[in-house]
């Protein structure tokens, strides 16, 4: 199980509850989040390569010869690199919020999706501007990350992740925690603001994380997008899960879906969405969990059935 930005592990201790006992479950902390250390140049050393590469590391510590990858936010980009880099290791991957994104057109910088997405104008203050953005988020961690993770009942400002000259203005006149009552809260204050940040500041979290600055060639998301693009082997073959919010402020990804043809790119692909924002896999872990266990049981079958798993030609 693989986590987005922000955030670690423990934001899939309902998914683990509900799977722990039929399944071998990893799920790390990502290079730079938590207590896990980067490796110093994290403009450059922060590529799908490098991420995939550390999975297969943790999965060989583990003794786990094969494994489904399922990524949440930024996590599921990482398990369709996974899947696509690694079959014969990641026998099959559902990806949380994201739709697939192949490398196989021309290199889109984010300031060009500004205009469609306009929520995604925060990536361009991250890069532009990275000290400050560090400065505001350390400022008040526990502030920041409620201002993060929202849910339907407890919408973020409309002007939120809008700005790309703050990343926080938007709540200036409001209290984060104001509407976050019941579960939601105490996860917030047990496993984010405990432990999310404390072991080490915010700066590795935005800048491993902020992987777009375009204008310079060499940077993380530019070279994990050369890196596929040059192989162009985008089709995922594996069996494969989109599960895609109904509600999450920052795009229509069940639109983005469409626009980026990502059925296209896959062989055995089942999309399903779920009501709830961008962290429905908390939010609604009901329904998370439901269409998680009926994919699994499906692919269980498919294994048992004698499916052929993909080999490594190299």
């Amino acid at each position: 199980m693989v986590h987005g930005w922000p955030s670690l592990w423990s934001t899939w201790s309902n998914q683990i509850l509900e799977f722990q006992d039929k399944y071998h479950i990893v799920a790390p902390d990502l290079r730079g989040f938590g207590a896990s250390t980067h490796p110093g140049d994290v403009q450059s050393s922060g590529t799908m390569g490098d991420l995939v590469g550390d999975l297969v590391c943790i999965l060989e510590h583990a003794e786990v010869k094969s494994a489904v990858c399922v990524g949440h936010d930024w996590g599921a980009q990482v398990c369709h690199s996974a899947a696509r880099m690694r079959p014969d290791i990641f026998t099959a991957v559902a990806g949380l919020v994201l739709p697939y994104i192949p490398s196989a057109g021309p290199f889109i910088p984010i300031a060009k999706l500004v205009p469609m997405f306009p929520k995604l104008a925060y990536n361009l203050y991250f890069e532009a501007n990275t000290s400050v953005a560090i400065a505001e988020l350390d400022q008040n961690i526990r502030r920041s990350v409620r201002g993060v993770l929202r849910t339907v009942d407890s919408p973020p400002p409309v002007a939120f992740l809008k700005s790309n000259e703050s990343f926080l203005e938007a709540w200036s006149e409001v209290d984060p925690a104001s509407a976050i009552t019941g579960d939601y809260m105490r996860l917030i204050n047990k496993d984010f603001r405990s432990h999310l940040y404390r072991s080490s500041p915010l700066k590795r979290k935005i800048i491993s994380w902020n992987n777009t600055p375009f204008r310079v060639s060499k940077t993380n998301k530019y070279i994990s997008w050369e890196f596929g693009h040059s192989q162009q082997n985008n089709t995922i073959p594996q069996p494969a899960l989109s599960i895609l919010p109904l509600n999450d402020p920052v795009a229509d990804w069940v639109g983005a879906a469409r626009v980026l043809h990502t059925a296209d790119y896959f062989a055995n692909l089942k999309t399903v969405t779920v009501a709830g924002a961008h962290w429905m896999h908390l939010e609604n872990a009901v329904e998370v969990n439901k269409a998680l266990r009926e994919w699994l049981d499906e692919y269980d079958s498919q294994i048992k059935g004698g499916v052929t798993r993909p080999v490594d030609e190299l």
